[in-house]
């Protein structure tokens, strides 16, 4: 059997922060309950960002402190919150997060569209938070992502040296872990294993996991991809919702439904139930009905074949 794999359900922020409709504050903690019912040993809830600029998250403090405490079969899963700023990382430790992911774009343009910083000043708020955080009675992990990584749609091509430089500089300081996004979708297979391998020689086992968009319709087989070269936990979003303001074109995160079905049909144990998964995704459905949802596996059920990981 294959090694257990962790899998982070991103729904409550990356899927709405573009939806067409604001999901309703109690919808959205129906739905997180339901997400962990389901297994998910992680939530990532939402973003501590001004709702001026993305008012689906204007309930983020009020879903998180909701949250907090939330059953599942294996305890109870990880409360994620993704934050830009130490103003948001202070936040987000009052409402009770259990861990932080801070976006650090590689690729100027969109990080000044993103966050109106550049990488390098990124870099540094990442290391006042680390610091910050180290001080605190009750620290949490502080997670690092390198957004853009594969790619963007302002700036086009991301050289890999400058992936290298951006991951250095956040394992200098002072980021628990680090993540690789492909936040437009634009990788590939062979990229990803390319990636992968220079970043974790660069910052060892600092690298941690992927988070993929599936524009271009690689998604799962960039998870595969990453599995392959050992990462062992990744982000998804249920029915495949998700998108970024400030990436024009890109489409959703890989389908949640579809990663699990994948890990377990080889051996990767997730905990995950299905069932319960997909008793998340009807929840996610009803509330916001107008919103397209994706996946294969929902569609066509699990194969008789099909022997869930040990």
């Amino acid at each position: 059997m294959g090694e257990a794999v962790t899998v982070r359900e991103v729904g409550p922020r990356d899927g709405l922060q573009m939806a067409a409709t604001r999901m309703a504050t109690a919808d959205k903690q129906r739905w997180i309950a339901a997400i962990a019912a389901a297994g998910l040993p992680e939530i990532e809830v939402g973003s501590f960002v001004p709702p001026r600029v993305i008012p689906q998250m204007a309930d983020t403090d009020a879903v998180l402190r909701a949250s907090v405490g939330l059953g599942g079969p294996h305890g109870g899963p990880v409360l994620v919150a993704l934050v830009p700023n130490l103003r948001g990382a202070q936040a987000a430790l009052a409402a009770g997060a259990g861990k932080i992911t801070i976006p650090v774009s590689v690729s100027e343009g969109h990080s000044r569209a993103n966050i109106n910083k550049t990488p390098d000043e990124q870099i540094a708020e990442v290391a006042r938070i680390a610091e910050w955080m180290r001080g605190q009675d009750r620290p949490v992990p502080v997670e690092a992502a390198c957004s853009t990584a594969f790619g963007c749609s302002i700036d086009g091509v991301v050289p890999l040296d400058a992936v290298l430089r951006v991951a250095e500089g956040l394992a200098a300081a002072g980021a628990d872990t680090i993540a690789l996004a492909d936040t437009v979708g634009y990788a590939n297979p062979a990229q990803i294993r390319r990636t992968v391998r220079a970043v974790r020689a660069a910052i060892g086992a600092r690298l941690e996991r992927l988070h993929l968009h599936d524009t271009m319709g690689l998604g799962i087989a960039n998870a595969l991809a990453g599995l392959d070269e050992g990462i062992r936990a990744f982000d998804s979003c249920i029915g495949g919702l998700g998108g970024c303001p400030y990436a024009p074109g890109a489409s959703g995160n890989i389908v949640t439904e579809d990663l699990v079905f994948m890990l377990e049909s080889m051996g990767h144990a997730t905990g995950i139930d299905f069932d319960r998964l997909l008793e998340a995704r009807a929840i996610l459905h009803a509330a916001l009905p107008d919103e397209p949802i994706h996946g294969q596996m929902p569609k066509a059920g699990l194969p008789r074949t099909f022997r869930r990981a040990a």
